[in-house]
C-alpha cells in the first residue's frame, strides 16, 4: 500500500472538497518501487501528523499527483466501489439521456462530479447506439475493465468506444488510444446535433467535417 504524506497546511484544500493533490503539496510517498511507478495505484493520503485524509489514485508522472477517490476511511477502493459509482452516475442522468435527441452526445458520466475522476462518458443513439469514453486520468484507466463491465450492465448499450484526449493523456504519461472496448466501433461519419444544427462528425475522435 502506498502512503502519501501531505505537507503541513496543504490538507486544507483537500478537506474543503478539492479532489486534486498537486505534486507540490506532497512531502513524501512511501511504498514499494513498483507500486510508486504504477500509474493509478491506490494510496492512503495522510497529514504530516499521520492522520488519515483520503484514498486516492497516485500518478508520479502527472503534476496532479493524486486524485481523490474517497474521504472515508471505511470505504475501500475496489471493484464494488467502482461499479456502485458507475451505476449511480448512469441512474442520475437516466431521464435526461432517455429524453435526449438520439443524434446528440448525451452526458452519462462526468468525472469528479460522479466520484470517477478523469472519466467522461457520452451516449449517442440510445441503447442501440454507442458509449464514447475518455479515460483522462491514471486511476480510471487502471480500472477500465471494471468500468466498461459496469457501463454495459447499467446502460444496456453493447457498444463502448474509447476516445483519447491526446493532451490530457500525455500529461498523465498514458498512451493515446482510440479503440472499441466492447461491441462495434462507431462509423467514421455520423450526424451529431450541436444546438439547432446537425454536423457531420467522427465521434471516435471528435473531428467535425467541413460542410
Amino acid at each position: 500500500m502506498l502512503i502519501i504524506t501531505i505537507k503541513q497546511g496543504k490538507e486544507k484544500s483537500l478537506l474543503s472538497g478539492d479532489p486534486w493533490i498537486y505534486l507540490s503539496a506532497i512531502d513524501k510517498v512511501e511504498g514499494r518501487p513498483q507500486e510508486r511507478s504504477k500509474p493509478g495505484a491506490t494510496a492512503v493520503v495522510q497529514t504530516s501528523s499521520r492522520q488519515f485524509l483520503a484514498r486516492a489514485a497516485y500518478n508520479a508522472k502527472s503534476q496532479i499527483a493524486a486524485r481523490v477517490w474517497t474521504l472515508r476511511e471505511d470505504e475501500p477502493v475496489d471493484h464494488a466501489m467502482i461499479k456502485r459509482r458507475v451505476q449511480a452516475a448512469v441512474a442520475r442522468r437516466a431521464v435526461a439521456v432517455r429524453g435526449a435527441d438520439p443524434q446528440a452526445l448525451a452526458l452519462v458520466i462526468d468525472g469528479e462530479k460522479d466520484g470517477l475522476p478523469g472519466l467522461l462518458v457520452h451516449s449517442y443513439g440510445g441503447t442501440a447506439g454507442y458509449l464514447v469514453c475518455q479515460f483522462n486520468a491514471a486511476g480510471v484507466d487502471l480500472w477500465k475493465v471494471t468500468i466498461v463491465q459496469a457501463l454495459l450492465a447499467a446502460t444496456g448499450c453493447p457498444n463502448v468506444f474509447e476516445r483519447s484526449d491526446e493532451l490530457l493523456r500525455k500529461g498523465e504519461g498514458l498512451p493515446v488510444i482510440w479503440r472499441a472496448l466492447a461491441g462495434d466501433e462507431p462509423p467514421q461519419r455520423l450526424m451529431v446535433r450541436d444546438g439547432q444544427r446537425l454536423r457531420p462528425t467522427d465521434i471516435r475522435t471528435g473531428f467535425v467535417y467541413p460542410r
